[in-house]
């Protein structure tokens, strides 16, 4: 007989009362999503590694204020969200790059941090295209504010619905849909030059 998985209210209650192996499923289960969200905001691995460790030590640090009427992982995203709006703010990050990132010394790191956004029966001249298009995107996106960004890549992305990224974004549904919506209206303008090509 199958045994029924702990929901993650369950997994936080057994945490806060000092359970190590509740903290040890948390970090399994949100560990992949919250460097996903992180690394596809500043294209940074190396980076997104560090702000997703420091994510679980303030989690872990502060599992005590978790409020249980919220789901969890709008919690953990919205720290994930805030440390990383906080980090590009204070790099100021200008662009990122589909041939991985500026840090990759190796070749392994500059495939592992670069996208590929071709298919393998494109030929040279549409492979070219589509590079030159995905860099286009790229830094279009990465010209947004950050909180045009992070909710961009939240609804368009991960796919969350508006009331989840207000919540993890900590702001009013609202506001929320007037980022999204200016953030789009940022990227056409932004990427208009392409249409008429």
């Amino acid at each position: 007989m199958k045994e029924t998985p702990v929901s993650d209210h369950e997994l936080v209650t057994r945490a806060q009362q000092g359970s190590e192996k509740a903290y040890h499923e948390l970090l399994g289960r949100f560990q992949r999503p919250v460097f996903s969200i992180i690394y596809r905001m500043i294209r940074d691995r190396e980076q997104a590694e560090d702000l997703a460790q420091e994510t679980f030590v303030r989690v872990f640090n502060h599992i005590d204020r978790y409020d249980p009427r919220y789901k969890f992982s709008s919690w953990i995203f919205k720290i994930a969200t805030n440390l990383t709006i906080d980090h590009i703010r204070r790099k100021e990050l200008n662009t990122v790059s589909i041939d991985g990132s500026r840090n990759a010394t190796t070749a392994e790191q500059i495939e592992a941090t670069s996208i590929t956004i071709a298919s393998p029966d494109e030929n040279p001249e549409e492979l070219l295209e589509a590079k030159e298009l995905g860099e286009e995107i790229e830094a279009a996106i990465s010209k947004l504010r950050p909180e045009y960004r992070a909710a961009i890549l939240l609804r368009h992305v991960d796919g969350r619905e508006y009331q989840e990224i207000a919540e993890i974004l900590s702001l009013p549904l609202g506001t929320v849909k007037t980022y999204i919506h200016r953030g789009r209206n940022e990227l056409r303008e932004q990427l208009e030059h392409l249409r008429a090509a």
